[in-house]
């Protein structure tokens, strides 16, 4: 293995997680009885580049062609988008005579705010089920994956664009080289490309285990990235840190020479050395922590099983099979789990073999406890699932440390609710 960022072969392994099934990949009943293949997923960091990443045993044709996951089922994710678009739409002037690319806009659940907003637009989707999602929404969609070909073609059809947007894509792409000199073609030479990415800061910080999977090809520091982004004459000028996906870098990069850097970039900088994420060694505590989440989590469900407690799950995310099939969770420990995407309702998860129903399957049978796999998005959930600990059931969360839910006042008035969601965009 060399590093795709460097080329280096000095990469020492970081985190093992021993062999999982792609994780997006949910069973039909038809398929319980087949064989199901697995793929190492072993992180691993570039001592050269300090570049986290695992080895791309699978293609992102493989993953994203008919793809399970719809942003649109998030509240708080469109809520995410809708500020972001109307935050940059202020910040960068964009009117009627702009046009913004998003790469990797899924079902529309971004750019539809740049149409509601009048500003020309272009999603880039390679998921043919998704892709058309977007376009029922009236956001003109491109199905198919960006490469150079298709960024120059983009460009010579629509111009160049002002802003492209590349949300939880950068970490996707096996060819990051390649792909970084796709998002410079399809930018203008005065243009601004906003990246949002977990950051490893969290990932290692936090014992985030669960965002490893094998679509996930590489995880970020603002360090990497900067390296990253430099080899097709980007530079980081701006960054944000936000709170989505369990702590995210929001990075604004131009071509060389367009805008100097903000003192926020060197404020992130700052927090990743003294994290220790500037050298090797801040990287070597992940597998412990990780190794804590597990036995926690065991212990609790061993314990709620051995006093007879029903238990099942919220949520089919990605992160979650990396979660249950690293623990070894199945149906003795989590009877089954829900999800609001009616694509996952029947389906099973991959290598765990845990059966998804709809939400409503909670309120019929009255479980005890409710364990939440996108532990990401608390606030929502906890919101959502309120009503359960009306019959005494606990809603937990298993990262970043097992805790259960807080339950917020339940007299809060709408302004209370408005003042508390403007200090946490402040806080990101």
């Amino acid at each position: 293995m060399r590093c795709r960022l460097c080329d280096s072969r000095s990469l020492i392994s970081v985190l093992d997680l021993g062999a999982t099934p792609p994780c997006e990949k949910f069973l039909t009943a038809e398929e319980l009885d087949l064989p199901e293949p697995t793929y190492p997923l072993h992180l691993r960091l570039c001592e050269n580049c300090l570049l986290l990443q695992i080895p791309a045993l699978i293609t992102p044709e493989e993953t994203f062609t008919e793809y399970a996951y719809f942003s649109s089922f998030s509240d708080s994710w469109v809520r995410h988008a809708e500020l972001f678009v109307n935050d940059s739409i202020a910040r960068l002037d964009l009117n009627s005579a702009s046009f913004i690319v998003e790469v990797a806009s899924n079902d529309g659940y971004l750019l539809q705010h740049a149409v509601a907003a009048g500003v020309p637009c272009l999603g880039i989707e390679p998921s043919v089920n998704v892709g058309a999602a977007a376009r029922d929404k009236g956001v003109p969609t491109e199905t198919a994956f960006l490469d150079e070909e298709l960024a120059a073609r983009v460009r010579a059809e629509h111009g160049p664009a002002n802003l492209v947007v590349a949300n939880n894509v950068y970490a996707h792409i096996p060819d990051l080289l390649g792909f970084t000199r796709s998002l410079r073609a399809l930018l203008a030479d005065d243009g601004w490309l906003s990246i949002e990415v977990h950051h490893a800061l969290n990932l290692v910080a936090l014992a985030q285990f669960d965002t490893i999977y094998h679509e996930h090809f590489q995880y970020y520091t603002l360090l990497s990235a900067q390296r990253a982004l430099a080899t097709a004459g980007l530079a980081v000028v701006d960054c944000e840190l936000i709170g989505t996906h369990g702590g995210s870098l929001r990075i604004w990069a131009r071509p060389e020479g367009a805008g100097a850097p903000s003192a926020r970039v060197a404020e992130v900088l700052r927090l990743e050395a003294d994290a220790g994420l500037h050298e090797v060694a801040g990287y070597l505590e992940l597998r412990p922590d990780t190794e804590r989440v597990r036995q926690d989590l065991l212990r609790y469900l061993l314990a709620a099983k051995a006093s007879g407690k029903r238990v099942v799950g919220y949520g089919a995310p990605g992160k979650g099979n990396t979660l249950l099939n690293y623990c070894g969770i199945r149906t003795d420990l989590l009877e089954y789990t829900v999800d609001r995407n009616p694509y996952k309702h029947g389906r099973f998860t991959p290598g765990t073999r845990i059966p998804i129903h709809e939400p409503e399957r909670i309120d019929a049978d009255r479980p005890d406890v409710v364990v939440v796999l996108p532990w990401n998005l608390e606030r929502e959930i906890t919101a959502q699932l309120a009503h359960v600990t009306e019959w005494g059931a606990e809603i937990v969360y298993p990262l970043p440390h097992l805790h259960h839910a807080r339950l917020e006042p339940t007299h809060a008035t709408p302004d209370d609710a408005a003042a508390s969601n403007h200090a946490e965009r402040q806080a990101k």
